[in-house]
């Protein structure tokens, strides 16, 4: 049985060096879901005890269109930190790579959140939890070799979580649009990701497990029936998983989000 403390110190030791490591489960077949997130649970208490506070949760894989290329067959929920976010409140930012491994783009959409949220419902009753949202760009990497991995490799791996930049935050009760349109609207819009002024993928809202409001809402379930996990609260901020594939990153390259007539205006993000 593969020794827990340990993992989460050779984890921790990969992104401090950055550098890569055989997944888990290769020399540990019955390493499964409930190591991941205890794993998790023991890097967050690691972080905690140096100093970081956990600001929210990423929601990943919850693009079902990329299960079988990434060898997957369900979402993971995982912790964002104050160190790992980047403001881009202007609209725009800029992010070092050289100390992340292997990374890859995510736009995605960002929700704030004013309360509990409710693990049943409609996408519409979801919205009454949720005080803003924002574009984001969530930077993953992965620290195992050519992103091979089980579901509970990448859950341990800090939810293959690098670096969230989050947008302009526009409060749902500005955005003109009524409770029903907007769940609507969330579901359908479509999502451009420009590489240095040209199209490099586009996806929909309906791509991330029907909405990005469902996404929440399976984050909720996740956070409620996952020992190690807290219920998601109030305050808190949920990346809710990439609208399209995760796309190479490499020094010099500009993207650009654009997310049609869902009425919020994307990030320009350089990569240095």
């Amino acid at each position: 049985m593969t020794d827990l403390d340990q993992v989460a110190s050779a984890l921790l030791a990969a992104a401090d060096d950055v550098t890569t490591l055989t997944p888990f489960s290769d020399t540990d077949p019955s390493f499964g879901m409930d190591d991941g997130y205890d794993v998790l649970a023991r890097i967050a208490a690691a972080r905690r005890a140096a100093g970081w506070e956990r600001v929210g949760r990423k929601v990943g894989f919850t693009n079902v269109t990329l299960w079988e290329l990434y060898g997957v067959d369900a979402p993971f929920v995982a912790d964002l930190w104050d160190r790992t976010v980047v403001d881009a409140s202007n609209g725009a930012a800029a992010v070092a790579i050289d100390r992340f491994v292997q990374p890859r783009l995510e736009p995605e959409i960002v929700f704030g959140l004013r309360g509990s949220v409710p693990t049943t419902g409609t996408a519409a009753d979801v919205l009454a939890a949720v005080e803003w949202l924002a574009p984001g760009f969530e930077v993953v990497q992965c620290h195992y070799p050519r992103w091979r991995f089980t579901l509970a490799d990448c859950t341990a791996s800090f939810g293959l979580h690098a670096a969230l930049v989050v947008g302009p935050r526009t409060p749902i009760d500005q955005l003109g649009i009524g409770v029903d349109e907007l769940a609507d609207r969330l579901a359908t819009f479509a999502a451009t990701l420009e590489r240095d002024g040209e199209v490099a993928a586009t996806g929909t809202g309906a791509n991330v497990l029907g909405s990005p409001l469902l996404a929440l809402q399976h984050a909720a379930r996740v956070a409620d029936s996952t020992a190690g996990l807290q219920p998601l609260a109030a305050g808190e901020l949920v990346t809710t998983g990439t609208l399209t594939d995760a796309m190479p990153l490499e020094p010099g390259s500009t993207w650009r989000s654009d997310y049609g007539d869902l009425g919020i205006t994307g990030i320009t993000l350089t990569v240095d």
